[in-house]
């Protein structure tokens, strides 16, 4: 009975919903609503349980006011008769009525709202990130980034129910108390109403210093956890280089300084919970002595004096509960001003809105006149022109930072070109959505990325649908991994297919890396193969078993291969010479040889060596 009361109320509300559309605001009231539809209903039904409740409660001391008046004027003999109808109700309500709000209210904010609020925020939050460029990604920390996406879905769920909880409940309950102790007598609101007037004064004083050591506070921590994880994601760097003090010594200082705007914020709350506490004891004394001075001169009944007394040690309560919950929506606020910051950047790289939808390629891929920078003052590609016709294989050479992979970033539309246009089959890149473009290629780079996840899955990540192991059995047998793949054992327990791989690969060899990404790339099968340094950094007995590899994989495809070792490129049908970011030379192996050309020099210092001295002399 109570899971599928649970239940219900638990699915009232979806946790994944359809993404907002646009870029989340910048402005934090119009943040918070923008991830706040679908959920207007369910805040506005708990705030009217919340006013309930808070209604029931200072009638309680009404209630407590009236008894002690009844006892003092009625004998005992008489009390159920005179009063007993009175009393029914009294317990109805407290019996009845506010234990069905409270269960109802219960049910709303943890069941329906607080998981599932956080956790649609979560998941649009992380689906717009996905969406973001490349160049978004390379400017922040991997950590700091899933850090603010948690802490950010969390600040808003917790900012915004504590807005219900205490600020609906605070209005209503005050107002409540007021309008009943003017009923008694109008000078017992007077002590209250100065209280309330000083209270939301300091309120006004401190809450602004509060915001800004909150947001100052938020944006140290998550320099201090981006640290901490770059520390972890490079810990064979730092052990490498015996970098263990300078890695402490990173992190204390950040550290230290998040340590020094919590004193800050802390200094604020300190000097608020002083200003507090001696306003509600003035409180208590002046009510006293006036509810005392009142009922001396006959002005109001013993029963005032309780209800008075009551509200004013209930008021005393509620100020600290108040000035912490206060205090907790603004440290919130800090975590969403900060996440704000980061997370509310609009798209540079869009899908259109009326996609082409790509068929099949059979023509070309053409660059025209391409110009790009990653800053606007220095450009990379400068007025670049190519054709590569389908089924071409064509190499792409030239010296360190000629523009060789920022060429294969614009054609994969990780970034969109400055000026110029990329088209394929005749149709600009931009038209088509990104997914649709990367379908048409498949990479093999020189640091394969793996994901922290096993084997299989790492295979199947371009499948359109889960293979069977028989399938991944064929896959790793064509690429020469099945042999290793086999005696592959993880902490969990899973072995073979089902062994985990470690963060990025790190459990595997550099070449046991490629392999696994040559059976990725042999599993989605796209028709342009982009080859980026793909053996550059394997050990020759490794590189032989990956050029087999990927001489058969070549079969019958479009391939664009970026080599610094020369040799992989001699079976290429073309090969195009960069140098500065423009084509200096393009031709065959054996054509660009017969010149005293760039290709030439570069094949002459590889074949002796000296390849990198040569990239120093172009950069300098």
């Amino acid at each position: 009975m109570l899971k599928s009361i649970f239940s219900f109320f638990e699915n009232l509300v979806p946790s994944f919903p359809k993404r907002n559309e646009g870029t989340p605001p910048k402005n934090p009231i119009k943040f918070i609503l923008f991830f706040t539809k679908g959920l207007c209903g369910f805040f506005i039904a708990a705030s009217i349980l919340n006013a309930i409740i808070a209604v029931g409660e200072a009638l309680f001391f009404v209630c407590l006011g009236l008894v002690v008046d009844w006892t003092s004027s009625s004998s005992p003999h008489n009390f159920i008769t005179q009063h007993g109808t009175s009393i029914l109700v009294m317990l109805l309500c407290a019996g009845v009525i506010l234990p069905v709000a409270s269960v109802l209210h219960s049910l709303l904010i943890h069941q329906t709202i607080s998981s599932n609020y956080s956790s649609q925020i979560r998941w649009q939050l992380h689906s717009y990130l996905l969406n973001q460029s490349l160049s978004f990604f390379n400017d922040e920390y991997a950590g700091a980034l899933a850090n603010k996406v948690m802490q950010t879905s969390v600040a808003v769920r917790t900012a915004v129910m504590k807005l219900i909880d205490v600020m609906v409940h605070l209005i209503v309950y005050i107002t409540t108390m007021l309008i009943m102790l003017s009923n008694a007598n109008i000078s017992l609101c007077l002590p209250l109403a100065v209280w309330l007037v000083l209270y939301i004064t300091s309120l006004v004083c401190f809450i602004p210093q509060l915001r800004k050591a909150s947001k100052l506070q938020s944006e140290q921590r998550s320099t201090m956890v981006g640290r901490i994880v770059d520390s972890y994601t490079n810990i064979s760097t730092v052990k490498l280089f015996g970098g263990h003090g300078k890695e402490e010594q990173y992190a204390k200082n950040a550290m230290d300084e998040f340590r020094h705007t919590e004193y800050k914020a802390l200094r604020i709350l300190t000097m608020f919970d002083v200003s507090v506490q001696f306003m509600n004891y003035t409180l208590l004394i002046t009510l006293v002595m006036l509810s005392l001075w009142l009922w001396s001169n006959y002005l109001v009944t013993p029963g005032a004096i309780a209800i008075a007394t009551a509200i004013a040690i209930r008021m005393i309560n509620m100020s600290r509960w108040i000035m912490w919950e206060v205090g907790a929506i603004f440290e919130n606020l800090g975590m969403i001003y900060d996440g704000i910051h980061t997370v509310s950047v609009p798209v540079s790289v869009k899908d259109p809105e009326n996609p082409v939808k790509f068929e099949k390629f059979t023509k070309e891929i053409e660059f025209s006149k391409v110009s790009f920078g990653y800053k606007k003052s220095v450009e990379i590609i400068h007025d670049l022109s190519l054709k590569i016709k389908a089924g071409e294989k064509v190499g792409v050479v030239g010296p360190s930072g000629a523009g060789k992979s920022t060429l294969i970033s614009l054609l994969l539309r990780f970034y969109d070109v400055d000026s110029g246009a990329i088209t394929i089959d005749g149709v600009n890149i931009k038209n088509f959505t990104q997914d649709d473009l990367r379908s048409l290629f498949s990479m093999v780079s020189q640091d394969s990325s793996l994901m922290h996840r096993t084997v299989g899955e790492n295979i199947e990540y371009g499948a359109k649908s889960e293979l069977q192991k028989e399938d991944l059995e064929e896959v790793a047998i064509a690429t020469d991994s099945l042999n290793f793949i086999e005696n592959l054992s993880d902490y969990r327990g899973g072995s073979g297919f089902d062994s985990v791989v470690g963060d990025r690969g790190v459990k595997l060899s550099g070449g046991q890396k490629q392999r696994i990404a040559l059976a990725r790339v042999l599993v989605k099968n796209s028709p342009i193969l982009i080859l980026d340094e793909a053996t550059s950094a394997l050990d020759s007995q490794s590189e032989k078993y990956i050029q087999e590899n990927l001489e058969k994989l070549m079969l019958g495809k479009t391939v664009i291969a970026i080599a610094h070792r020369l040799s992989t490129l001699k079976k290429m049908d073309k090969i195009v010479v960069l140098d500065k970011g423009q084509i200096v030379e393009s031709g065959t192996h054996e054509e660009l040889l017969a010149h005293n050309s760039l290709y030439k020099k570069l094949w002459s210092l590889q074949t002796d060596g000296f390849l990198n001295k040569f990239d120093e002399t172009q950069d300098n």
